[in-house]
């Protein structure tokens, strides 16, 4: 895990062909098809070396929650041990990460109407606004949840909306639920910020290099795709989006994307500096060699590769 352009996919491969892994992607753009370049989604034959899953898994008109994810993902890490391979997941959705080593609050689910509504009023009023009613009615949550983070704006006003508690109540009234498999837990920690936001604005003018716009062009020919769908709201593509139909020019386009994804990466960040039980590698330089120590030490002490059997 680690925050956006840290080197993942990088390391990831690396590990790959080192032990008999197959990768999971957590990531939560890369399960949408026809959203490649924008998503940094590896290419065909990276998917051909190393088998992947959890991507190109669903179309942009849908919708997919961290309890989706996290029904996959056990899916998926059963079936490859099943096969006696090592799932090595990787991606920079760390609610995605939690809800598979901590679970999820037991919370009102998605609510289609009150969703609906909550984007109208976005597209009337700004997130920047919902954030501020946000933070009314649920101070904590408005305190840990970003003003450009709409996915998780919409999240915590609907279930607000639809139940009359706060989302901050219901995490408290949550217990943690024990992990059903043992992972090694290995983060990628820039230690240059400034070199971090240099890869950002690389890759993203590497993006456009490769036709982004014309990505996003197709996207946006798709009538029934609209800019309040979780897909179109990613980073990146939000920006591109809003830029194609017409709100700003392409230079201010760049730099909303860019710094967009800056205050991602920060927010991802934030997140790993509250995790324990992390083998923290300096993303700069990752020290291959301890990281593949601590894989087969990891690997030693596991029953699933002790023993011979498959794990839950």
């Amino acid at each position: 895990m680690g925050p956006t352009a840290s080197g993942k996919t990088e390391l990831a491969l690396s590990i790959a062909a080192e032990f008999p892994c197959e990768i999971i992607s957590v990531d939560s753009v890369m399960i949408y098809r026809g959203m490649d370049i924008g998503s940094a989604k590896p290419d065909k034959t990276v998917l051909q070396t190393v088998p992947h899953h959890l991507i190109d898994i669903l179309d942009p008109l849908e919708t997919y929650s961290a309890a989706n994810f996290r029904a996959d993902a056990l899916q998926q890490v059963r079936a490859v041990h099943a096969r006696r391979h090592i799932p090595l997941l990787v991606g920079g959705t760390m609610l995605y990460f939690r809800s598979l080593s901590r679970g999820l609050s037991k919370m009102p689910g998605a609510n289609v109407r009150i969703r609906e509504k909550i984007n109208r009023e976005a597209q009337a009023l700004g997130w920047e606004a919902l954030h501020a009613r946000l933070a009314r009615v649920d101070p904590k949550a408005g305190a840990q949840i970003h003003p450009n983070d709409p996915q998780r704006i919409q999240r915590a006003l609907e279930v607000y909306e639809s139940s009359g508690l706060p989302m901050s109540a219901w995490h408290a009234k949550s217990k943690t639920c024990k992990p059903v498999f043992q992972a090694l837990n290995i983060a990628l920690i820039p230690q240059d910020r400034s070199r971090l936001h240099q890869r950002i604005q690389g890759r993203f003018d590497a993006m456009l290099a490769r036709g982004f716009l014309g990505e996003v062009e197709a996207l946006r020919r798709r009538k029934e795709l609209h800019c309040g769908l979780p897909s179109i709201r990613s980073v990146g593509y939000r920006q591109a989006w809003n830029h194609l139909a017409g709100e700003y020019g392409y230079e201010t386009m760049c730099e909303k994307a860019v710094a967009a994804t800056r205050q991602l990466a920060k927010r991802q960040l934030t997140w790993l500096r509250g995790e324990t039980d992390l083998l923290r590698v300096h993303a700069e330089q990752p020290d291959i060699g301890n990281i593949y120590h601590a894989i087969h030490s990891h690997m030693g002490t596991s029953t699933c590769y002790t023993t011979g059997t498959p794990s839950g």
